[in-house]
């Protein structure tokens, strides 16, 4: 077996610096592939961006911009946003944090089923959790009402706060469980040498390297909450956010200015959080990392703090599981609390008519939008790594604007920019750079104008999973391919390409996924062509008829898991393949 670090302490040696020189200087190719992911990063994400803007700061769009400083309402509509954004960041977190904490510090049987649980609420639509709840808490709730006898309100602030903490604390979880298990265990064998019992070494060792994790997790959190359309429709009630805002104002008033300039009030704290949570990130890895780790983890075997931390856990992941069993059950069930006799009827009508079509549609645009997305996060990535020099940062950002941007803004852009022709006018001659790819006229129905929303908002998972398998690859094995006269093209398709397919595949995994349950963006680019799942559910949920509404999420988790099973089986056997292929160099 090679020895990497031999292999990259020689290569200083045999490198001149007019070796070096050329290094750092760009082939033909190189150069035509960030010519091309820059124009096609501008058609995603730039173009739609500066029509927000072009609309934002026309003459109506300034007058509602200054309407959130001088308008009761509107300062209201944004002190909700905030509010919202605050409480599910630290809900979110510290859920997060718990189950993380007791996944990876506490002795137990069955950790499987505990992280399956804790990651359910990523493959399922945006609303599934929203409509359980009420059915399970609301006015006529089972729990509330039937069981109880209680008149409850779940809509609301509470309610959306319960829903976006249940939907959103994996997030946090995944990232303390990672920094967790980075953890060296030496710290706290140390501790313990001192005489800090379990209590203290937690408040006086472990919790403090987790502040980075803390400050990252509820920043993200925060982004999420107030970019989040679909469960303020769905619970928020009278708890006006600026998403729901917005969307209210393109859909119900038909004032786009306005849409747009409610999106830009959204998109300025959101860009700032992210920018913040980069900064938090990168710090992080320089306190809580500290390379492998140096023994086993110490386990928390004592019942006074196992059986508190487990029975916290159980409920919580009781209360998740429940949720997801509601809404089996309610697709198997005439109305769901008022008459629980079985029924099919609720699939027959989703699986005939506008319901097929709307997953035969969704399901093919994802899969269309998902390999496009998996194959530029990793181009992406290999040129943030390997070949960018100067300006990575800026293309790393501008790859990750899918993710910071909300995606009400992105869908508001889209309708924005792409409704109409793109064209432009030169001494007097009027050029047509883009024929319309939204909308009902749009060519293809305005599918692509779906797909691209589809790639731009999966593309950053599939390119931090590249950066970090390729910050893991030694780059000598490129440099080898390039002094044998391979082109960097070349080089990054046949070596860097199957080095990094484990994470080309947990790229299109996660792309195929949040393609399949996306719906803040593209219910401003539906049309009555092409019919996506997420926005037929929430018209059954409008309409009352959650049975439809639960079957259509049961056939969309079917449809996820499943296409998630088969690419987690191409990825076990591609990863004996990179095994091979390191094992070999």
């Amino acid at each position: 077996m090679s020895n990497p670090a031999a292999e990259a302490a020689l290569v200083p040696t045999a490198r001149t610096p007019r070796a070096r020189g050329r290094r750092k200087a760009l082939d033909v190719s190189t150069v035509v592939v960030v010519a091309v992911v820059l124009v096609v990063l501008a058609i995603l994400i730039l173009y739609p961006l500066a029509a927000i803007f072009g609309q934002a700061f026309s003459p109506e769009g300034v007058k509602v911009m200054t309407s959130v400083v001088t308008s009761v309402v509107n300062r209201q509509i944004v002190l909700n946003t905030f509010v919202l954004g605050i409480l599910v960041g630290l809900l979110g977190t510290l859920l997060g944090f718990l189950l993380a904490y007791i996944q990876v510090k506490v002795d137990f049987r069955g950790k499987k089923i505990f992280h399956i649980l804790c990651l359910l609420p990523v493959v399922s639509p945006p609303f599934a959790v929203a409509t359980a709840v009420i059915t399970l808490l609301g006015r006529r709730g089972i729990i509330t009402h039937g069981i109880l006898g209680l008149e409850t309100n779940i809509y609301g602030l509470p309610g959306l706060t319960l829903v976006l903490v249940l939907s959103f604390f994996p997030v946090a979880y995944m990232n303390f469980k990672g920094m967790l298990e980075n953890l060296d265990p030496a710290l706290d064998d140390a501790s313990s040498n001192l005489g800090a019992s379990g209590w203290q070494t937690f408040w006086k060792v472990t919790l403090p390297l987790m502040v980075p994790g803390f400050a990252a997790s509820f920043l993200l959190l925060f982004v999420e909450a107030i970019a989040d359309l679909a469960n303020p429709l769905v619970i928020g009630g009278d708890y006006t956010v600026l998403a729901s805002r917005a969307f209210i104002a393109i859909t119900g008033e038909y004032d786009v200015a306005a849409g747009a300039a409610y999106s830009l009030v959204l998109l300025m704290p959101a860009l700032l959080v992210f920018v913040i949570q980069q900064y938090w990130v990168s710090r992080s890895s320089t306190v809580t990392v500290t390379g492998k780790p140096a023994g086993k983890p110490r386990l928390i075997t004592d019942p006074a703090g196992r059986i508190p931390l487990l029975i916290a856990g159980v409920v919580i992941l009781a209360l998740v599981a429940g949720i997801y069993l509601t809404v089996i059950v309610g697709a198997f069930t005439k109305i769901l609390g008022v008459n629980n006799e079985f029924t099919l009827d609720n699939f027959r009508y989703v699986l005939s008519g506008i319901g097929n079509e709307s997953i035969v549609d969704t399901t093919m645009l994802a899969l269309i939008a998902t390999p496009i997305a998996g194959l530029l996060g990793m181009v992406m990535a290999w040129l943030i790594v390997r070949k960018v020099k100067r300006g990575s940062g800026l293309l790393d950002f501008l790859g990750m604007l899918g993710l910071a941007v909300p995606g009400t803004v992105v869908g508001i852009g889209y309708a924005i920019a792409f409704n109409t022709p793109l064209r432009f006018t030169i001494g007097g001659t009027t050029f047509q750079l883009l024929p319309a790819l939204g909308g009902g006229a749009a060519i293809f129905g305005g599918a692509m104008a779906i797909v691209m929303v589809y790639i731009i908002r999966s593309l950053p998972s599939g390119q931090r999973s590249g950066i970090a398998a390729l910050q893991q690859i030694d780059p000598s094995i490129d440099e080898a391919a390039a002094s044998l006269g391979a082109e960097s093209f070349t080089t990054f398709r046949t070596i860097t390409l199957p080095l990094i397919r484990p994470a080309f595949l947990a790229g299109l995994i996660y792309a195929f996924a949040r393609s399949m349950t996306t719906l803040s963006p593209i219910i401003f680019i539906t049309t009555p062509s092409t019919k996506i799942m997420t926005k037929q559910i929430l018209a059954e949920v409008d309409a009352g008829r959650f049975g439809n509404a639960f079957a259509f999420c049961v056939l969309l988790l079917l449809i996820v898991v499943t296409v998630m099973g088969v690419m987690s089986l191409l990825l076990r056997g591609r990863n004996d393949v990179r095994t091979q292929i390191g094992a070999g160099a």
